[in-house]
């Protein structure tokens, strides 16, 4: 049986990548496919924030970065010896037959100088398309040398594995291997489509331009006053703090509400009735899955480049001009003033989301684990 070391920051946060490695953890336990181990640097003995397998064996760094300031200040810098020696000691320990790293840490420059007889994967969740262009218009001979130091180092894993085909255009190195996030879930049964609710969700950060969200809401309201909005994540106090200032300013807290973290996404989705995205950039939204899954249509904006990797455009659901909260806002509002367009969007969302099913997605994991180890 494989043995199969996965290394990150943390799992007790809620977000995509969290819930992808637990779901992925999971399938290869359950599966008998493989032992899995997760190696963390600041888990701080918080308890995994989604369901993950007793059979996981988990140990924890302790390096505990300061998140709060740059990786590079010296509070974080002194650590990288820390770092190495105890990340060296781990696996040295497991003995893995493959490692994959979700980590962003400094660990992803010397990781791959450890053990280099091991298969080593480092697997990306986020979209490289602003970082791409801070780098085309970029001046600073030293930001310079970090590109290129970060293209050798990416060219030093066996594989990159990225979410999508449009990503590809952004690594310097012909290591990429594409593989979708998986649903690992897919409920018995769907919205009723009676609701009256519209959700939304994901980590409380500008990226997610849940203020550019409510903007829209108030627009809609003044069609829809009886439909409401509720958002769930949970995020710095300061950006939950702003939204709550702006649904206020805006008189919307009848109609919109900012709901919090939740371990149980699944019911509340049941529970509306369409799935709003107004990200300023995704990669492969697992959010997205998991509306379809539960019957959902999507309305998103056309945001570089996750939603039109899953969304089928008026078939089931609707993607809008990127950033134009005005055309967001009519989408939602013509697609609730139509049910049975709405009921069919869900249905179609339903069925066309299987096609990202587990056995699928895990298989082409298991194939390029062997393919790695049979190489080296």
């Amino acid at each position: 049986m494989l043995k199969v070391l996965y290394i990150t920051d943390q799992i007790y946060l809620h977000g995509g990548g969290e819930r992808v490695l637990t779901n992925k953890a999971n399938y290869l336990i359950e599966n008998n496919l493989a032992e899995v181990y997760i190696v963390t640097s600041e888990q701080k003995q918080n308890t995994p924030c989604y369901p993950i397998s007793s059979k996981v064996i988990f140990e924890d760094l302790e390096i505990d970065y300061n998140r709060s300031v740059s990786y590079f200040k010296w509070i974080n810098f002194k650590k990288i010896p820390k770092h190495f020696f105890k990340l060296r000691k781990a696996i040295h320990s497991i003995q893995p037959d493959v490692i994959i790293t979700l980590s962003t840490q400094f660990d992803f420059y010397f990781l791959p100088f450890i053990k280099k007889s091991i298969p080593k994967i480092k697997e990306y969740h986020s979209s490289r398309y602003f970082n791409n262009k801070k780098r085309e218009s970029n001046t600073s001979s030293i930001r310079s040398f970090v590109y290129k130091l970060n293209d050798y180092i990416e060219g030093e894993y066996d594989a990159l594995a990225i979410l999508t085909q449009d990503e590809k255009q952004y690594y310097r190195s012909n290591n990429t291997v594409v593989i979708p996030n998986a649903l690992t879930t897919y409920p018995d049964v769907q919205s009723t489509y009676t609701n009256k609710c519209v959700i939304s969700a994901g980590r409380i950060a500008p990226v997610k331009q849940f203020d550019k969200l409510i903007n829209t809401w108030s627009l809609v309201a003044e069609v829809l006053p009886d439909w409401v909005l509720h958002i769930y994540g949970g995020g710095e106090v300061s950006e939950i703090n702003y939204l709550q200032e702006l649904i206020d300013s805006k008189n919307l807290d009848r109609q919109v509400k900012l709901c919090g973290s939740t371990n149980d996404l699944e019911t509340k989705m049941l529970n509306s009735d369409l799935y709003v995205m107004s990200s300023q950039t995704e990669c492969f939204p697992m959010v997205l899955l998991e509306a379809m899954s539960c019957g959902l249509a999507v309305v998103s904006f056309d945001c570089p480049h996750g939603p039109r990797n899953i969304i089928t455009d008026n078939v089931d659901g609707v993607l809008t001009e990127n950033e134009n909260e005005a055309l967001l806002a009519k989408a939602i509002i013509s697609i609730i003033k139509a049910p049975d367009a709405l009921k069919k969007k869900g249905n179609m969302a339903r069925e066309s989301v299987k096609r990202f099913n587990a056995d699928y997605v895990m298989h082409q994991w298991i194939e390029l684990f062997n393919s790695l180890i049979a190489e080296k």
